[in-house]
């Protein structure tokens, strides 16, 4: 593919891929493009390269990561910088500025602020669930839970239709988690494993995944052609998963939506009483929050944002939007072959 390429006296190479069209009209219009005199071309100082360097680095916006997977097929992309130009560009730089550069590149001063909320924000939320939740029923708590989990028989008791609603999919939330956070949300410059917190969250909910929120360091690591085939991304990138869920995301919210005002006014004296109940509206509410952000992670790191950002506003709509886009994402197996890092040098 052609580029266009802008050399100092001592050669920092800048490549960036233009459209086709762009490139048509530049060549009809210098058939014949010539080379500036050596005298001519001006010399770029070490700060001017460092000023340079930091505009081709994508930045962050609101304390995130713009969070992209290697591909194996580079023509598929528009790349405006490979890692043998950044290390030709480092190169020539002194000490200092090459910590000017990794501080600009990874954003170190945003993750940590990000950080620092969102492990606020968690700890927050554990001391009201643990100090200022309502908790003036706990014996019907302890029966309700027995009750959901087919603990007691039939006592002629019947549960409340939105709570059942509510108890399943907050059980399929994790599902739809790890569907987004194991492909493409795992961190490939931390050593702690996304599976363990999933794991949690289907007995505590995202208050076991907002730890790993505030871990997490972006961008993903490659996936291997063997790891798309192999449990458990097979599964979890598969069609049939991603429809079950949205089918039975769908039937809970038409069974709750059936039920008529008694019942919901039920619900809401049971969430003004019950902690079991509070905590898990809250939790719900958590689920629904983050999600859109993953689903535009996911999103991103799939090279889908252009054909797939209608989804986005959808996302918003409470564990039907991140469903919905499940089912409708590009799987990896259809993307191009995803290799290590170093793809860059071997083209």
């Amino acid at each position: 593919m052609p580029t266009i390429r802008m050399l100092s006296a001592k050669s920092y190479p800048i490549s960036c891929h233009f459209p086709s069209s762009f490139l048509s009209l530049v060549n009809r219009q210098n058939p014949k493009p010539q080379s500036l005199p050596a005298s001519q071309i001006p010399v770029l100082g070490a700060r001017s390269r460092l000023l340079l360097h930091r505009t081709l680095i994508p930045r962050r916006i609101l304390g995130i990561n713009p969070v992209t997977l290697p591909l194996g097929k580079r023509g598929i992309l528009q790349i405006c910088r490979d890692s043998v130009e950044r290390e030709d560009f480092e190169a020539g730089l002194g000490k200092k500025e090459k910590v000017l550069v990794e501080r600009s590149g990874d954003g170190g001063g945003s993750d940590w602020t990000t950080s620092v909320l969102l492990f606020g924000l968690w700890a927050g939320l554990m001391y009201y669930v643990f100090q200022l939740a309502p908790d003036q029923t706990p014996y019907r708590d302890i029966y309700f839970l027995q009750k959901l989990l087919n603990l007691r028989g039939d006592d002629g008791f019947v549960m409340n239709q939105v709570l059942v609603a509510l108890w399943y999919i907050m059980g399929l939330w994790p599902l739809v988690y790890s569907m987004l956070l194991v492909p493409t949300g795992r961190s490939s410059r931390s050593k702690i494993p996304v599976w363990p917190f999933l794991l949690v969250s289907f007995f505590g909910g995202v208050y076991a995944l907002i730890p790993y929120f505030v871990l997490w360091k972006p961008p993903p690591p490659a996936v291997g052609e063997d790891e798309i085939r192999g449990w458990p991304l097979n599964f979890l990138e598969s069609k049939i998963t991603a429809a079950v869920t949205v089918a039975a995301g769908m039937g809970m919210i038409i069974y709750a939506g059936l039920a008529d005002g008694d019942v919901w006014e039920e619900f809401y004296q049971y969430f003004r009483e019950s902690k079991f109940i509070h905590i898990t509206c809250i939790d719900f509410s958590l689920f629904t929050a983050f999600s859109p952000f993953w689903v535009y992670n996911d999103m991103t790191a799939r090279r889908w944002l252009n054909k797939g950002s209608w989804l986005l506003p959808i996302a918003l709509v409470p564990f039907i939007g991140p469903a919905l886009y499940l089912l409708l994402r590009p799987s990896l197996s259809a993307l191009p072959v995803f290799t290590s890092s170093t793809t860059a040098e071997n083209d």
